[in-house]
């Protein structure tokens, strides 16, 4: 039985710490013992229910006392016998990585790195290139390793696509009754009988709100019976620009077709009930969960061709691919889509939790 350690900042919430829960499962359904150090947080409780083991550490603070947890994690790794480590993140990539140096060749366990975004250059994200694989989320992200990082060695770079599970977002799903009643209570009351067209993600600029606000007016001028749902989080730091993108729906007079929802846990129920998704990421995307899990449950989504989440329409939804940061042809999309019928993606074909488990767990494989 091998035993692997998974490290990361905290389990709060996110795409990295739902692949940490992921993996974890994979691991033990392997066979091995499953490991996770971070600094804590709501998804622990998750993990050690499945029957992982946790481990609260300081890990993700970016300070220089970071450095003081590195001998420390040396004991650590040599009483757990640790035979794999896996990173995801600068920080905790850091100070495993001086606990691995201080340790003879012998004793060493294997390393393991994510990509799961585009970090920014230099010495300092040089740190998750220095895994004895490196995990890109996405053939973009291997792309942009190879183009800024080009010390790190292409053999070790392994392209492992995030994935879904289709039975957590099965094609077809159709929320209940009284979660619909429930859900258009909240709505206005033309919404009812209007198409729905929703843009998840957090409130940040590069997500694109302000372009979904510009798709909604072009179809509100071509009388099309529609109502926009804006779904996702803000942060203290963005607050000004949620304001922005309210002051832009105010002008130009579509507070009655644009709902704001802010955090939900129902996204499923949402984007299953939507006539199209979209997702307008004014940046690319290292990967792109959520467009992924509207494909899975058959609907039509409109996305960006830029990033992961281009190379998934590519793969299973070309339709619904337009040039990056050009919101009027979102708008020309779904007004085609309405006044005809919209295409339905086919059911997902890769880019499934369990092809992303296997594989992840073949790189293990490869050097234990």
């Amino acid at each position: 039985m091998a035993t692997i350690l998974q490290v990361l900042p905290a389990l709060e919430s996110g795409g990295v710490e739902r692949g940490t829960l992921e993996m974890a499962r994979a691991i033990q359904d392997a066979g091995e013992r499953s490991l996770v150090m971070s600094g804590g947080g709501s998804m622990a409780p998750s993990l050690e229910a499945e029957g992982s083991q946790h481990f609260t550490w300081p890990v993700g603070k970016k300070s220089l006392r970071s450095l003081r947890l590195v001998r420390p994690l040396r004991n650590f790794i040599r009483e757990q016998e640790v035979d794999l480590v896996h990173v995801r993140s600068r920080v905790p990539a850091w100070i495993v990585w001086r606990a691995l140096q201080g340790m003879p060749r012998t004793e060493r366990p294997a390393l393991v790195t994510t990509f799961h975004g585009f970090y920014s250059p230099g010495r300092y994200s040089s740190i998750m290139t220095r895994g004895d694989r490196v995990i890109a989320v996405s053939t973009s992200i291997s792309a942009y390793i190879q183009k800024h990082f080009p010390a790190c060695p292409t053999e070790r770079i392994r392209v492992i696509h995030r994935g879904v599970d289709p039975s957590e977002f099965p094609y077809g799903h159709k929320p209940g009754d009284d979660w619909i009643e429930g859900f258009f209570q909240t709505l206005p009351a033309h919404a009812r009988d209007r198409a729905l067209i929703t843009l998840p993600g957090r409130i940040t600029r590069w997500k694109g709100q302000l372009d979904f606000v510009k798709v909604m007016d072009s179809l509100i001028k071509r009388n099309l019976h529609v109502h926009g749902l804006v779904v996702g989080g803000t942060e203290r730091r963005r607050q000004r620009y949620e304001a922005e993108v309210r002051q832009e729906i105010q002008e130009r007079g579509l507070e009655s077709h644009i709902s704001w929802l802010g955090q939900r846990s129902d996204l499923r129920e949402i984007m299953a009930m939507s006539f199209a998704v979209l997702s307008l990421s004014r940046e690319p995307e290292a990967f792109g969960r959520v467009s992924l899990e509207a494909l899975s449950l058959g609907r039509p989504v409109i996305a960006y061709d830029h990033g992961g989440v281009g190379e998934q329409m590519a793969a299973l939804f070309g339709e619904g691919t337009i040039p990056p940061c050009r919101p009027e042809l979102a708008a020309d999309r779904i007004s085609d889509w309405l006044k005809g019928s919209a295409p339905r993606p086919a059911h997902l074909r890769g880019f499934t939790l369990d092809e992303m488990q296997g594989q992840t767990l073949d790189v293990y494989r490869e050097l234990l």
